[in-house]
């Protein structure tokens, strides 16, 4: 995701020279997001959330540290270096492998598949969603979580974009910023758009007319 994105996640030359190569192997270079500037890609919110933006935001929003965080995420790109911020806001976070026994993980090691559905599985049943960016797990609990009638915030990534990007923003301006970009955004039922898939969005075509 972070190699495809083509943006910047502050990593300095060894970073970008590392995911245009990995973008060089996987797609021979044919990925369009890669023509952009960061600052055009961030301004048009194609770029993917960092676990610390997540963290800002959900902090934003009203979550504190009481708040119980499943992480869904077979790799999170920069390792516990990007993870550790996250943490520190929530400290009640878990993941596959911090609430399974050893056993259990012995069971489902190198089955991707099972680990996916898994993560599925437990961002499906929480009571808030948020993903970091847009991808084919995210589509389908977006659509599976609005057929449930389930709360689901999606990031405004256009708005987002310009607001990470401002560094001289105060806490309050950001939190009041984040919340007013917000509303309407949590979940509620929206008509399918034009030529959207009924698989990443089934309203109204798989609801029940009152």
């Amino acid at each position: 995701m972070a190699a495809h994105s083509a943006c910047d996640f502050g990593g300095g030359r060894a970073e970008k020279l590392a995911l245009a190569k990995y973008r060089q192997v996987i797609w021979q270079g044919r990925v369009l997001n890669s023509q952009l500037s960061d600052e055009e890609l961030r301004n048009t919110g194609r770029c993917p959330l960092t676990p610390e933006e997540i963290g800002l935001i959900l902090v934003a929003l009203g979550f504190d540290s009481t708040t119980r965080f499943y992480l869904a995420s077979h790799k999170v790109y920069g390792g516990e270096a990007r993870i550790s911020s996250l943490r520190k806001l929530f400290p009640l976070m878990e993941d596959k492998r911090s609430l399974a026994s050893a056993d259990e993980l012995a069971n489902v090691e190198g089955k991707a598949s099972v680990l996916a559905a898994l993560d599925y599985h437990i961002s499906m049943h929480s009571d808030v969603f948020i993903s970091a960016s847009p991808g084919n797990m995210h589509n389908a609990l977006l659509a599976h979580r609005a057929y449930r009638n389930f709360k689901t915030i999606r990031p405004n990534m256009t708005l987002l974009g310009h607001i990470f990007a401002n560094k001289s923003m105060e806490w309050s301006e950001f939190q009041q910023a984040v919340q007013a970009g917000h509303k309407g955004r949590y979940g509620q039922i929206r008509l399918r758009k034009p030529k959207q898939s009924i698989y990443t969005y089934p309203a109204p075509d798989c609801m029940c007319q009152g």
